[in-house]
């Protein structure tokens, strides 16, 4: 059991951002918490706040302002799952999250919070494997372009309606023509063999203006030179396997999204991780509601993925997060204010944290009063007023009960976490890396045949056949131009071909001179 002062308790609330005057109504005695196996651990109200482990993948949402805790809780939340045999994917978009690899340190403040809420903290390190889009800080991740699919690369690069559909044209040939589309070498190919053969396939297929893929291909070296070429390659990212592993004590690993470079790039940051949840969806088999999830996702800097996104992208993702629950996978979106989240998906969302809001001006003020109302009230307590008094670590939370409903909303003092806090060095997660369960199986570049190779062939073909045609085409005007009759001529022919060499001057000159005697206007004297 663990005691406390009254002046201890202060202090630690004080420390998280608490008033003192409310630290003192927190009792000096905290019975330890007994946690069961099938509770994902958030934090303590008047009572322990978790998630049952068996609604987890009823998908969740963690909100707050910048510093109010959302790292930590989206870490402690890893570590639950990973510790429970659920495999976890996440961004790490400041680096603090690479953390979770690494044993955790008795730090006062953790001391603090874990005796506050009678919280036994075991520090461990959990299975991590890195990845990096830029192959820099964890194992590179890569597509295919046909993978990715015309929708989502047409979010990417920001297309027009035109754009898309000729971009669709040219998916649609590559299928039909089995082009292998792999890389961004193998599109731009494409779309170069698209605008010789215009006028061929705008009868077939409408409208390949050449003004729409000359901007198609100019958004490609944008997005070449923003690192698409790291992304589209092979061998691609084995998702259903190597997202979803387990280590050899039973632990989910935690997949960790190196994204501060990343995040330069939103538009394929945000592309990226629709890109492997539409993967998940389409590999894993329908299992309805498991006794855990299958994987948890988390979606960090969310609002990236709903800015100015198109009508098709948005369904898109809310067909994805609607039928994946049936699929074993949790989705939780993590994000500043809860209205980053279009209505048509965060309706979906069944857990929910919400750490503290900053109210400065009209519109910070109605989106805190928007936050309140998506939370099933508390009759003791004024939600609305909470969000913008709490503290650092501080969050409410409403999850779903055993009948899938929502709970009531409770303050709540989050966990600690049982790994580090704050990043490892380069020589922690290299050491890592080499030792992980996909070590040296992504590392190396593969560059086989594909639409590049088949076009470049193609029109080498073509240019040897018109070649070819043109010679033969020479050498039958030098045979026709050469003198005298041909080897194949007969008696008869060549005859002729002499009489008449011999008759037409003649003739010519007879008509020349009647010609000069009627412009003379003389005549011929009888």
């Amino acid at each position: 059991m663990a005691r406390r002062t009254k002046a201890s308790v202060k202090d630690a609330a004080t420390e998280d951002g608490k008033t003192a005057e409310a630290a003192e109504t927190e009792t000096a005695v905290v019975e330890p918490i007994e946690i069961p196996d099938d509770w994902v651990f958030i934090g303590k109200s008047t009572k322990p706040e978790y998630i049952l482990l068996k609604l987890a993948n009823r998908h969740g949402l963690i909100t707050g302002a910048t510093g109010t805790g959302k790292t930590v809780t989206l870490q402690g939340l890893a570590e639950s799952f990973s510790d429970a045999g659920v495999p976890v994917f996440c961004a790490d978009v400041k680096g603090d999250l690479s953390g979770v690899a690494a044993m955790g340190k008795e730090k006062g403040w953790i001391k603090e919070r874990a005796a506050m809420i009678g919280y036994d903290v075991k520090f461990t390190a959990h299975p991590v494997i890195f990845w990096d889009l830029f192959g820099e800080q964890g194992h590179p991740v890569r597509t295919t372009v046909s993978e990715l699919g015309p929708l989502m690369l047409s979010r990417l690069m920001d297309l027009s309606d035109a754009q898309e559909g000729v971009l669709n044209i040219a998916f649609r040939i590559a299928d039909e023509e089995k082009l292998p589309l792999l890389d961004l070498k193998d599109l731009q190919s494409l779309l170069e063999d698209l605008a010789a053969r215009a006028n061929e396939l705008t009868t077939r297929y409408g409208n390949v203006g050449k003004r729409s893929i000359g901007a198609i291909q100019r958004q490609l070296l944008v997005l070449e030179q923003q690192g698409g070429n790291h992304f589209f390659g092979e061998p691609a990212l084995d998702v259903g396997k190597d997202l979803m592993r387990t280590d050899d004590e039973g632990r989910g690993y935690i997949g960790v999204l190196a994204a501060d470079k990343l995040m330069q790039s939103p538009r394929l940051y945000a592309t990226f991780l629709l890109f492997l949840l539409s993967e998940l969806f389409e590999e894993l088999p329908e299992i309805g509601d498991p006794e855990k999830p299958k994987l948890v996702f988390f979606f960090d800097e969310a609002h990236l993925l709903f800015r100015d996104a198109p009508k098709a992208l948005l369904e898109k993702v809310e067909q994805v997060v609607r039928l994946i629950r049936s699929k074993g996978v949790g989705v939780y979106f993590v994000t500043q204010n809860p209205r980053d989240v279009p209505d048509t998906v965060s309706r979906q969302l069944g857990n929910r944290v919400q750490h503290a809001l900053r109210a400065f001006t009209p519109a910070e003020q109605k989106a805190v009063k928007s936050a309140a109302e998506t939370f099933r009230p508390n009759p003791d307590l004024d939600t609305e007023q909470m969000i913008m008094s709490m503290g650092i670590g501080e969050a409410l939370v409403s999850t779903l009960d055993e009948k899938g409903q929502p709970s009531i909303v409770q303050h709540t003092y989050v966990k600690p976490p049982s790994s580090q806090v704050g990043p490892i060095t380069k020589d922690e997660r290299k050491a890592l890396m080499e030792k992980d369960p996909v070590a040296g199986k992504y590392d190396e570049s593969i560059d086989r045949e594909s639409a590049h190779e088949i076009l470049q062939k193609r029109t080498e073909e073509r240019a040897k056949a018109a070649a070819e045609a043109e010679a033969a085409e020479e050498k039958s005007k030098t045979t026709t131009k050469s003198s005298g009759g041909s080897r194949g001529d007969g008696f008869w022919t060549a005859l002729g071909k002499s009489v008449v060499r011999a008759v037409v001057p003649m003739a010519t000159r007879v008509l020349e001179d009647a010609i000069r005697r009627n412009a003379l206007g003389g005549q011929r004297r009888r």
